[in-house]
Order: C-alpha cells, then sequence, then structure tokens
C-alpha cells in the first residue's frame, strides 16, 4: 500500500530524516510518535507527497510519486489522498456543505455529484443538520469532522493526519480516535497518524517512534 525507501531530507545543512524505510498494510491504522523535532511531520509530507525527499522513494498502491510530474503529482494527490491538519483550514466564507465538497471540485466532479458524497459523509459523521453552517458557527469538534469529511470526499486510498486532536477537548479527542476506526471498517482507509497524544498512538494498529528523524 505504502512503501517508504531510505527516505532521506534535509533543509540546507540541517538533516532532518535519515534514511527512514516503512512499509504500510492497506486498511492499517498507524501512528507516528516521538518528540518535537523528531521529523514526523515531514515524513508525513513526505509520504503525502507535499514535499520531495532530499534521497529515497515513496510509492502509494504501487505507483512511484518521483516518477511523476508536477501536474500528474498534483492529481495523484488529489485522489489518492486526503489530509486532516491540527488546524482545520476551512475556508471561513463557505459552509460545512462546500469546504467538504472542494477537493471534489478540484478532481472534476459535478456539483450534484460532489454534494451527493458530501451529504452521505456528513450523515454518516451525524452532521448531516449542520451542512449550511460555516465554520465559525462549528464547534471544534464540528470543525474537525468537517475536515475529515473534506478529506474523506473523493474516497482517498489513504488519509495522513497531523495532530488531528491537538485543539480538541477529552470529550472531541475520544469522539475523533473513536471515528477513525468507525472510517476504516466503512471505508476500508489506511490512516497514517502523527500524534503526541498516547491515548490515541495506542488505540492504532502499530506505532512508529521517531527520535532524532530515524524510526526507533
Amino acid at each position: 500500500m505504502i512503501e517508504a525507501r531510505d527516505i532521506c531530507k534535509s533543509f540546507g545543512n540541517l538533516e532532518v530524516l535519515k534514511g527512514i524505510s516503512v512499509s504500510i498494510k492497506k486498511g492499517e491504522i498507524v501512528a507516528i510518535i516521538g518528540p518535537s523535532g523528531a521529523g514526523k511531520t515531514t515524513l508525513l509530507q513526505i509520504i503525502g507527497t507535499l514535499l520531495k525527499p532530499s534521497s529515497g522513494t515513496v510509492s502509494i498502491n504501487e505507483i512511484k510519486a518521483d516518477g511523476l510530474k508536477d501536474k500528474q503529482l498534483a492529481k495523484f494527490r488529489n485522489k489518492h489522498i486526503g489530509f486532516v491538519f491540527q488546524f482545520h483550514h476551512l475556508l471561513p466564507e463557505f459552509t460545512a456543505l462546500e469546504n467538504i465538497c472542494i477537493p471534489a471540485f478540484i478532481a472534476g466532479n459535478s456539483k450534484s455529484e460532489a454534494e451527493s458524497k458530501a451529504i452521505e459523509i456528513l450523515r454518516f459523521l451525524k452532521l448531516d443538520d449542520r451542512w449550511d453552517h460555516k465554520p465559525n458557527e462549528l464547534s471544534g469538534g464540528e470543525q474537525q469532522r468537517v475536515a475529515v469529511a473534506r478529506a474523506l470526499i473523493n474516497n482517498p486510498s489513504v488519509v495522513l493526519a497531523d495532530e488531528p486532536s491537538g485543539n480538541l477537548d477529552t470529550m472531541h479527542k475520544t469522539e475523533l480516535h473513536e471515528l477513525f476506526f468507525e472510517l476504516r471498517e466503512k471505508y476500508n482507509q489506511t490512516f497514517v497518524i502523527v500524534t503526541h497524544d498516547r491515548e490515541l498512538a495506542g488505540m492504532s494498529d502499530r506505532m512508529l517512534s521517531m527520535q532524532d528523524g530515524k524510526i526507533i
């Protein structure tokens, strides 16, 4: 499903990743843990094709990211990868439904097709009564679920989450953690989650612990 081989990444003279190799199976929920500065987010961004490694290769569904040109890579990312961030990055002028539909519109789906899929996901996430609300009218937990719905709209093979519960209170953290497993059961997606939250990490199928740019 995901194959990262000998991933190194430097920013100038700073070596952030030092030869990381990891395999992740389809339908697996993997947590990446470790102290700040360990390289967790950099690794997640490279797996998600948002960053290019200094050396090494990343394949998703047996497609090598480094073999794709920029436009091909953007299309591949839009179709195969969903992203959930600590800060929801919802567009404030758009409703929940409109925010969720944006990746589907980028993929070329019709308005009716995108909205039908978005409403299906909103119902699953128990947000179908909030579809016409803008982000500032939603709670933090609701905003994060909208962000999850946006990540799912194109039915991606893998969902990458960077500190997804970092801004949530205890109740909403638990709800979000349980949601990832419900989504895995319903959509058979693969989840790779960078987190400092030991509770979430402990619920995952597997933990990868990073320190000083390496998996230990």
